[in-house]
Parts: structure tokens; C-alpha cells; sequence
């Protein structure tokens, strides 16, 4: 089981590396594009070889690798321990009450994000028909991201309410204690 969450781990990881690579590639081309080639330098040498106006897509390719990027890792690579946290009262108190604090504060991230999904959807419908400005897509895809990180990030609070209702919330911390610490 260790082996196939490590390898699934790996994965999400090197979907999030490829979506930054072509982030920064596409920022890359539009600098060119726009600095390079629409200079009177490029211009004089090589006339209007390249039309810069024709390189508009870049702007909103990287607007939507930036949505992918924060959504994809906030539901796959970001662990609880990494988000910053008001934790003084929770750890303040016994860690049976602790737990009960996990329990409700998961329970209740969990039932908002799974049960805001319909509605969610409901509003973005009308997605479906609109299309991109520049990218030959409609939006529902663009933004269909959103709807996975409901969905995921739902289900791993449920997981987290079950697994501190079975075996509680002893060892829990966050990093910046266990830096603190050493």
C-alpha cells in the first residue's frame, strides 16, 4: 500500500512539474514574442516574419496553468501539516477534546466542499457554451478543476474525521513544531 501511495505521490507530483514547465515555457515564448520580436531590431532584420498579435493565447494559457497548478496541488500535494493554522487553543486543551475538535472542524470542511459541488455546478453551467477568449476550448474544462478539488479535498477531510474518530490525534503537529523542536 506504501508503495502504491508513494508512486501515486510521485505522479500528482510530476503532473504539477509538467503543468509549472509549461507555464513558464508559454512565459518564456510570450517574452520573446513580445520583447523580441516586435522590436525595431527583429523588425528591420526580418521584417514581419512573425505576427506578434497571433501570440495573444500565452497571456491566458498561463492564467490557466496557474488555476491548475494551485487547485491540483491544494488536492493532491499539499498536506494538512503544510497550511498555516490557529492552533493555540488546540493545543492548549486535553487531547481527547483535541479530538473531538478534529472530528467536528473535518466533519464540517468535508460535508461544505462535497455538498457545494451541485450547486457549484449548477452555477458554472452555463460554462458549458462560453468559450475561451484565445484557447480553442469552452471554460466548463478550464475551470473543471475546481469541481476535482472539491471533491478530493472533501473526501480527505472525511478521511481525517474517520481516521481521528479510530485512532486519535497523539503525535499530530505541524512542521513548524517539529522545526521548533530540533
Amino acid at each position: 500500500m506504501d508503495r502504491l501511495r508513494h508512486a501515486l505521490s510521485r505522479l500528482t507530483e510530476s503532473v504539477a512539474a509538467l503543468m509549472m514547465a509549461a507555464m513558464f515555457a508559454t512565459f518564456i515564448l510570450q517574452i520573446a514574442v513580445r520583447y523580441i520580436v516586435g522590436s525595431e531590431w527583429f523588425t528591420a532584420r526580418l521584417g514581419h516574419v512573425i505576427d506578434a498579435s497571433g501570440f495573444g493565447w500565452t497571456l491566458e494559457f498561463c492564467l490557466v496553468m496557474w488555476l491548475w497548478i494551485v487547485f491540483w496541488g491544494n488536492s493532491f500535494i499539499v498536506r494538512d501539516k503544510d497550511h498555516v493554522t490557529f492552533d493555540v487553543v488546540y493545543f492548549w486543551v486535553r487531547p481527547n477534546t483535541r479530538k473531538w475538535f478534529a472530528v467536528i472542524g473535518a466533519a464540517t470542511i468535508a460535508v461544505a466542499l462535497l455538498l457545494s459541488i451541485g450547486p457549484t455546478y449548477e452555477k458554472m453551467r452555463i460554462l458549458r457554451i462560453k468559450s475561451s477568449a484565445t484557447l480553442p476550448v469552452k471554460m466548463l474544462p478550464i475551470y473543471s478543476i475546481y469541481f476535482l478539488f472539491l471533491a478530493v479535498v472533501g473526501l480527505r477531510y472525511a478521511w481525517r474525521m474517520v481516521d481521528a474518530m479510530r485512532n486519535g490525534v497523539e503525535g499530530e503537529g505541524h512542521h513548524h513544531l517539529e522545526v521548533a523542536d530540533e
